[in-house]
């Protein structure tokens, strides 16, 4: 009996001492974003009343850990419970642009955000009823394609062990690994039973897509800005060019938005000479990005967006809208004006922060408003029922080629 108290004390001492250095990781990180990423006079941050406040915290913190190793009727891991404190903490600021990462959480999201992951450039799917997974659209020229993965392949073994009814991102994780190295699939074709090895390599997300219509117009689609997008934008835009695109129709519609230095990088391209977008910090620092006009695209533009372009879609939109270079066509916005940036905290993990809001080169911040539309054009609900929208029912691309076969 001795023994075990003597180890549920230790269990306390160690919670709570993780618990509170978590709140002074989280404020250092604060802190160094003060002085590194603003300048200025460094803001006051302790008092007295702070004082006793972190005093207070720390007494109901260990009560509730208290009360939890008491009465709780699950396991319990440490590691679970500080990390559930970090996440809470953020989960305060009633941001809900503004979160915690934990180590895998960070390395996944800064996976999607650079657009590259190392695996075999495939779609894994799950059958929710029977757990099978299914190989679809491998890359062309990845190593899922090189190696003869074909669309429609059943998944049945990865490296020897049998995967169906496994959590899909369980499967995932085992399909991906160190590029150069192999994984060996066993699939199921028909009637055939195939063993085929794999050798992972980095595959490049496709984030733009691009096609020449009727009347040499161009259209040219954007899913969103990471970092591979820039170059995707102009080889694809160069694309349209050498096949004698005159007119040209930019896709943002359902485009969350990205990264912000990427569309500026983008709309370098686009604008002429002057200020893209700016942003301002709570201490009113204000950052301006700016198009050089050196290869500004001179030709009819029209851009669609809808409810779901937002962020630096609409900083794309805005831009183009205040300068009077295209004309926008859909739905108002999303109306996501303000600016997060990843601060590391050190230990592999990082917190997602709101630091700034933008503005449009006019000066409107569209935060909660959206940027309307010069054309309002709605999409017929009933074109939804199959979640495929056909040409025919797209009536926000139709206006837009309509409006460029005017010009």
């Amino acid at each position: 009996m001795d023994e075990d108290m003597r180890e549920k004390n230790g269990y306390r001492k160690g919670f709570l001492s993780g618990v509170l250095a978590a709140v002074f990781i989280v404020l250092a990180a604060l802190l160094v974003y003060a002085v590194l990423g603003i300048g200025g006079e460094l803001p006051f941050l302790g008092d007295s009343s702070s004082a006793v406040g972190s005093s207070q915290t720390g007494d109901k913190l260990e009560k509730l850990e208290t009360l939890i190793d008491l009465y709780y009727l699950g396991d319990v891991e440490e590691e679970d419970l500080v990390e559930g404190m970090y996440a809470g903490l953020v989960s305060g600021l009633d941001d809900p642009y503004s979160v915690y990462y934990t180590e895998e959480e960070l390395d996944a999201m800064m996976e999607t955000a650079a657009g590259t992951y190392v695996g075999i450039g495939v779609t894994v799917t799950q059958d929710a009823q029977t757990g099978q997974i299914t190989l679809l659209n491998p890359t062309e020229g990845g190593p899922a394609y090189l190696a003869g993965i074909k669309s429609e392949d059943i998944l049945l073994e990865v490296d020897g062990e049998a995967v169906t009814g496994q959590d899909l991102n369980t499967v995932v994780s085992k399909i991906k690994g160190e590029e150069g190295s192999s994984v060996l699939l066993t699939v199921q074709r028909g009637s055939e039973e195939l063993q085929i090895e794999v050798e992972r390599a980095t595959i490049e997300t496709q984030t733009v897509g691009y096609e020449m219509m009727d009347g040499q117009i161009g259209y040219l689609y954007i899913l969103e800005f990471d970092d591979v997008t820039t170059g995707q934008f102009l080889e694809a835009l160069e694309e349209l060019e050498n096949a004698g695109m005159e007119k040209l129709i930019i896709d943002l519609r359902d485009n969350p938005g990205g990264n912000v230095q990427v569309v500026c990088d983008i709309l370098d391209r686009i604008l002429p000479e002057g200020l893209i977008v700016y942003t301002e910090d709570k201490y009113g620092e204000r950052e301006e990005y700016m198009s050089d006009g050196e290869n500004y695209l001179d030709c009819p533009l029209v851009v669609l967006i809808n409810e779901n372009s937002a962020s630096a879609s609409e900083i794309f939109a805005g831009a183009v809208k205040d300068y009077g270079i295209g004309t926008l066509v859909g739905t108002t916005s999303y109306g996501k004006g303000v600016v997060q940036s990843i601060l590391d905290l050190g230990d592999g993990t990082a917190v997602k922060l709101t630091v700034s809001k933008y503005y449009t080169p006019n000066g409107n911040n569209i935060d909660g408003v959206g940027i309307e539309p010069d054309v309002e054009v709605e999409i017929p609900s009933e074109a939804y029922e199959d979640y495929v929208i056909t040409y025919e029912e797209d009536t926000q691309l139709q206006k837009a080629q309509e409006i460029l076969q005017g010009e």
